[in-house]
């Protein structure tokens, strides 16, 4: 659910600022899995994908191992952390850096976020995927946990389901940093807004369903007062 929608939010904002059919240079920080960096080297961009956990590595090569060898050659898998990004490339390189569900577990997320807006080139689009702190008590409220609904509106650490305690980050403070880094927000959603207590375990709906699923969330993440309260905030700021 959420790589759908972020996946449909990021082509959005790619379509608006990039002529149509230009490859772009895209570096994935913290790419997991590398689900969204596969699936914009399939669309044809050159990706660079950096990642400190070696298990999700291995995952990612295994995965790029199976892809036609034109997708193979487009793809650049790196084991590195998201705030070393100045060791690894010159400022400038990319057209679009993604940070997706990592500023999370960056106590101090304004120096990284500084350093990933001086990898792109003027114009450049950076992409955040962060938890949302103005909304932490809509998960234990939506599950009737009262106490820890309460306990929600004075913090912004949660417990996700990993259960590793980490932080959340406020719309208004990453407006604030977006801005003082030259890459001011451009656009924002609101990501997980009816479905966000489901657990990870629940098969899939059939395909009808599904699309009306996605359609609602993909509605509610554009609207307001809806995605002020979605589970987490993807942010889009452009560099200037």
């Amino acid at each position: 659910m959420r790589q759908e929608l972020v996946a449909r939010q990021l082509d959005e904002q790619i379509a608006a600022r990039f002529p149509v059919g230009q490859r772009l240079r895209i570096l994935d920080v913290g790419m997991g899995q590398g689900t969204q960096a596969l699936r914009l080297a399939r669309a044809g961009h050159t990706v660079t994908g950096l990642e400190s956990d070696p298990e999700m590595l291995r995952i990612a090569r295994e995965a790029l191992g199976g892809e036609p060898a034109g997708i193979r050659e487009r793809v650049r898998l790196i084991e590195g952390n998201g705030q070393d990004t100045g060791v690894h490339f010159l400022p400038g390189s990319f057209d679009v850096v993604l940070c997706h569900g990592v500023l999370m577990y960056v106590q101090e997320p304004d120096a990284m976020v500084a350093g990933l807006a001086r990898m792109l080139a003027p114009g450049g689009l950076l992409s955040l995927l962060v938890r949302n702190a103005d909304a932490l008590a809509m998960r234990p409220g939506m599950a009737g946990d009262w106490d820890g609904a309460l306990a929600a509106f004075d913090t912004d650490r949660y417990t996700n389901r990993l259960g590793l305690s980490v932080r959340a980050d406020r719309l208004d403070a990453l407006t604030a940093t977006l801005a003082s880094i030259a890459a001011p927000l451009h656009a924002w959603y609101g990501v997980r807004i009816f479905t966000d207590n489901v657990s990870n375990d629940v098969e899939l709906p059939p395909a009808a369903e599904l699309e009306r699923v996605l359609a609602a969330e993909d509605r509610a993440g554009r609207t307001d007062p809806y995605r002020g309260v979605a589970a987490l905030l993807h942010l889009c700021g452009v560099r200037g």
